[in-house]
């Protein structure tokens, strides 16, 4: 219970976060994407001051076994660039900038309301449902 209760504050405050950035904002994500053009460099803090947080929650995690709430802690383990990650990164990337939006921006404007997110979820869904069924086959 108390697992559930932690991520849904977790959960709320990245919601929050995310809207007040404005990293939920379609126009001004593609704003910082068009380094060639008008570009926003707003969002370059805002992905900064993420960044270095995870870095210290990273190490910090690093030195315990669990969390503090006696969840056992498992990091990734696997460190190299292959194939896959490159293919589902630039995929990832050519889709951010077409529409500007990304899964934890999209999830938090369903809740908004935006027309947008009612079009990008059913897409990130279809688009892992074909992930899953091509993954086997890729190798």
């Amino acid at each position: 219970m108390l697992k559930n209760i932690i991520g849904l504050l977790a959960g709320l405050l990245f919601g929050i976060g995310l809207l007040i950035s404005g990293m939920t904002n379609p126009t001004k994500v593609q704003g910082f994407l068009d380094v060639f053009g008008a570009w926003d460099i707003s969002l370059a803090l805002v992905m900064g001051g993420g960044l270095i947080v995870a870095i210290i929650g990273v190490q910090l995690a690093k030195r315990q076994q669990s969390s503090w709430i006696g969840i056992l802690i498992e990091l990734p383990s696997k460190t190299s660039v292959n194939k896959k990650l490159l293919i589902g990164a630039m995929l990832f990337g050519v889709g951010w900038g077409l529409v500007g939006i990304c899964p934890g921006p999209g999830i938090v404007l369903l809740g908004t309301g935006q027309w947008q997110a009612y079009v990008f979820i059913p897409a990130m869904i279809v688009g892992m449902l074909v992930y899953q069924w091509f993954e086997p086959k890729l190798g």
